[in-house]
This record gives C-alpha cells, sequence and structure tokens, in this order.
C-alpha cells in the first residue's frame, strides 16, 4: 500500500465526513409524495361517472361531473370524501330534474336491478297490466259468486301491488333486501319463468344462493312447496309455499348470494373466502345493503386507483 502523507488522509477524511453529513441532512422523513396525487384527472371523472350509473342509472351532468370531480381533487380523493359522495347519491333529497331527488333514484336503481335478477327485468308497464287483469278477474269472480277465484285473485292483484311498491318501500326503510326477494320469486311473473314446482325450486336456488339444490334439499324443498309436508331447511320448518319462500330468502345462504351478487354487480367478481366471511359479520348481522355497497364503492379496485 503506498504511503501517503498525514495530512492528505486527513483531509480526505474531513471530506468523506463531510460528505456523510450532507447526505444525512437531505433527508426529510415523512416527506412521500402523496400516492393520490399521481392519479390524473381523467381517472378521478371515471369514478364519479362510474358512481353515478351504478347507483343512479344515470351518467352525471356536466356540472356535475365537474363539481364532484373537484370535489374529491380538492380533498385528495380520501376515503372520507369518497364515501361523502357516496352518500349524496344514496340519500340527498334534493329535487333535481330528471330524478326527482338522487335517492329516489338509487332506490329505483336498486328494485330495477332486482328486478333483472329474478324476473328478467320485467317493465312496470308489465306489472301494471298484469295488476289490472288480475283486478278485473276478482271483479268477475265477485259478481258471479266465486269465493275461492275472488280471493285468489285479489292475491294476485295484491303481490303485483306489492312489487310496484318496492321503491317507496326502500325509501322509507320499510322494506329490506329480503322482503324485496321474497316478493320477486313469489309471484305470477316468476311461476310464468320457471314453470311447475321442479323448475321453481331449482330457480330458488339458483337466484338466491348461486347453486343449485343438492338432492336432499330438492326434495325437502319440493314436498314443503307441492304437497305442504312439513320439512327443514337451514335449521327452519315450513310446510308450505310461503313458508319455504321465506326461511329461503332470510338464510344466512341468501346473505350470502346477495353479498355474491353485489360483488359481481360492482366489481365483476366472486369474493374471496377472507371477504366473504368478514361480510359476513358485517352485513349477515346487520343486513345493511347501502353500507355493503359503501364498502366496495370506496376502495381503490372499484375506483380504478
Amino acid at each position: 500500500m503506498a504511503n501517503y502523507p498525514k495530512t492528505i488522509i486527513c483531509l480526505l477524511f474531513a471530506v468523506f465526513i463531510a460528505g456523510c453529513k450532507k447526505d444525512e441532512q437531505e433527508i426529510i422523513v415523512d416527506n412521500n409524495a402523496p400516492y393520490y396525487d399521481q392519479i390524473p384527472s381523467v381517472k378521478v371523472r371515471n369514478y364519479v361517472n362510474r358512481l353515478f350509473i351504478d347507483l343512479l342509472g344515470r351518467e352525471p351532468l356536466d356540472t356535475e361531473m365537474d363539481a364532484e370531480t373537484a370535489s374529491l381533487q380538492a380533498e385528495k380523493l380520501s376515503l372520507a370524501s369518497r364515501e361523502a359522495l357516496i352518500n349524496k347519491l344514496m340519500q340527498d333529497e334534493t329535487l333535481r330534474d330528471g330524478d326527482t331527488s338522487y335517492t329516489l333514484a338509487y332506490h329505483k336503481r336498486l328494485y330495477e336491478l332486482s328486478k333483472i335478477r329474478f324476473v328478467e327485468g320485467v317493465s312496470d308497464d308489465g306489472l301494471r297490466g298484469l295488476y289490472n287483469i288480475a283486478r278485473q278477474d276478482a271483479l268477475s269472480d265477485s259478481l258471479s259468486g266465486d269465493l275461492a277465484g275472488y280471493e285468489l285473485n285479489t292475491l294476485r292483484a295484491n303481490r303485483m301491488l306489492q312489487i310496484l311498491n318496492i321503491p317507496a318501500g326502500l325509501m322509507a326503510g320499510t322494506t329490506t333486501v329480503a322482503n324485496v326477494n321474497a316478493l320477486l320469486i313469489d309471484n305470477e311473473v316468476y311461476d310464468i319463468i320457471n314453470m311447475n314446482t321442479f323448475n321453481f325450486v331449482n330457480a330458488c336456488f339458483d337466484d338466491l344462493f348461486f347453486r343449485f339444490p343438492t338432492q336432499a334439499e330438492f326434495q325437502m324443498a319440493y314436498n314443503m312447496v307441492e304437497d305442504n309436508i312439513p320439512g327443514t331447511l337451514f335449521g327452519v320448518t315450513a310446510q308450505d309455499r310461503p313458508g319455504f319462500v321465506q326461511l329461503m330468502t332470510n338464510s344466512n345462504e341468501a346473505k350470502s348470494g346477495t353479498i355474491q351478487w353485489v360483488y359481481n354487480t360492482l366489481l365483476a367478481r366472486n369474493p374471496s373466502s377472507a371477504e366473504m366471511d368478514l361480510e359476513l359479520q358485517r352485513f349477515g348481522q346487520d343486513g345493511d345493503f347501502a353500507a355493503l355497497q359503501k364498502r366496495i364503492l370506496v376502495t381503490n379496485e372499484y375506483a380504478n386507483f
């Protein structure tokens, strides 16, 4: 090794130390650039657009798009700002052109999606037509003295009316998603689509649970609906069609099916096992459908951030 004078060695050492101190002084703790600052406006606008479509069934007006995008960006796309927008679209009662209010449009949207799920999206005009036919049939039976026919056709008419009143019930908080599901699988439209008890039982399992019944489940359900034979499914006993509908729509399996339906509707995928377990602890306990949606709508996965 070469022999250098002590003065040169000391000078080099001093320079090295000074350089290290300079580097240390340039380190600023907790000064990472916020991740959301890097998200372009077009992605924020796409998020706003998607929320309006999924929750209200329409795209935002230009004024709505500009206002909501600016609001989200001003709050740096925080989860709180996203939740505030979602709450606004779900709950705001301000009168607006086209919607009457956001909250009315939101509940109508849920109603329309539920009709697509269970009764092939039958129109309200179609339901009103069936209501009018049933009412006329009931009147004819009354005039002819056919009491049994009158009661049957009055029941048909009332069921159509109950379905048409779903949006109002959802808004008022008097109708739950389980109630909606029960109404939409127990009516003549569903029966026309799924004729006879064999198809009805299979369709109920498939539409509510996204699976078909086991042989044992099918036989138990078939006996309940077709022959009024008491049986037990999911820990609940019933012995007729109304009882079968109630036990099906209020079961934990139905709650799992609703969770799966929401994930598929909003994320185009099934929930993972961990997500399903967590949601069964939340939605499975409180039945809060809006909260279930909200937990998905605020995520980066949904927003594509």
